[in-house]
């Protein structure tokens, strides 16, 4: 089946689900900060949805108090379905795929890997929001002998088992599997996971319970306190909306982390930094401004015009976001050390 075969074939679904008013894919409004209980919340962010342009307005609120940032309304169970189909599987697939497994991502898994070496030989390491099994693929060839588990809700996981690249696939909510895991695991491995599940502390919760006691947990997320971030303000690609429901500043994190029975053993900035920021933001700003792409979500395909005019745009555009690729690789080594790093890396053991 064409591309074009697949939109037409998805698109009565995505009208029906389209035909009541989308605000029943939010929770109420909060008033408190879902960390701290603050009620002093200020609007940080009001944007839409950049990644698939599915319609819908999405607002990032800040606490004056902690510093937590959080999709407020927050997306619930029905809406987390709609705007995370075809994104990574379905229609999706084919993109998520080869930025997953691209080169330069596989060498930083192999280089979070690595960074564990000194503290542990594990015997079993459970990879939460594995995807398509891109980390546990490159863990183990730092250790070979290492049974890997990867676990996550999305298709990309089975698909993971049958390629290898994870020995066991699960799939299903971690907290809900974590019961049934208990004490299984020297490792846990949590990757621009934690701020996309609406309950970051019940994820460290499913953690101690899955860990040996000892274990590790390494978890990446990205930094809301960058300066790239107030720079570039919606067109800042952490911002992920609507996918990101929760961006947690690293003081935050430590202190759950340690609530959860854990003791931090080390936290990376500089490492953790993704050199994508400059060329992110042109992306997305040309995708808002040029003619839409087909896609299911929109009631009707676009005329042939617009599909030309589109793809000539976009072409001729390639060069400027070749430029700021280029320019976030020479910034870089200057943004790790001057508060442009755009997320961090936690190393926690189990109590």
């Amino acid at each position: 089946m064409t591309r074009a075969e697949q939109i037409a074939a998805f698109r009565p679904r995505y009208q029906q689900d389209l035909v009541s008013n989308i605000e029943r894919f939010f929770e109420p409004r909060r008033d408190t900060c879902p960390w701290c209980e603050s009620d002093r919340l200020r609007e940080r962010l009001r944007t839409t949805d950049l990644l698939q342009h599915k319609p819908g307005t999405f607002v990032i609120d800040r606490c004056l108090t902690c510093g937590h940032h959080f999709q407020n309304p927050q997306l619930n169970e029905l809406g987390l379905e709609f705007y995370y189909r075809d994104c990574y599987d379905g229609l999706g697939r084919e993109t998520a795929e080869s930025l997953l497994g691209a080169p330069r991502s596989r060498k930083r898994h192999r280089v979070a890997a690595e960074s564990l070496r000194p503290f542990v030989d594990p015997g079993r390491w459970l990879d939460v929001g594995t995807g398509y099994g891109y980390f546990p693929e490159a863990a183990r060839q730092v250790f070979p002998k290492t049974t890997f588990h990867g676990l996550d809700l999305g298709e990309g996981v089975a698909f993971a088992e049958a390629e290898g690249r994870v020995d066991q696939a699960l799939r299903g909510l971690f907290t809900d599997l974590a019961p049934s895991l208990a004490g299984r695991y020297d490792v846990v491995s949590m990757h621009h996971y934690l701020e996309h599940t609406p309950d970051p502390r019940a994820q460290l919760s499913a953690a101690h319970t899955a860990l040996a006691p000892g274990g590790l947990l390494q978890i990446e997320v990205p930094d809301p306190g960058s300066a790239y971030s107030w720079m570039l303000g919606r067109w800042w690609v952490p911002w992920f909306q609507p996918q990101h429901l929760h961006l947690m500043p690293c003081r935050n994190l430590q202190q759950a982390l340690e609530e959860a029975g854990f003791t931090v053993m080390g936290t990376e900035r500089r490492v953790a930094h993704r050199p994508v920021d400059l060329a992110g933001a042109v992306v997305f700003l040309l995708s808002h401004l040029l003619p839409r792409d087909d896609a299911p979500w929109h009631a009707q395909p676009p005329s042939a015009t617009a599909r030309r005019m589109r793809k000539v745009l976009w072409r001729s555009s390639l060069p400027a976001v070749l430029a700021a690729y280029a320019l976030d690789l020479c910034f870089a080594p200057v943004a790790r050390r001057a508060g442009f790093s755009n997320a961090y890396r936690l190393l926690a053991r189990r109590n």
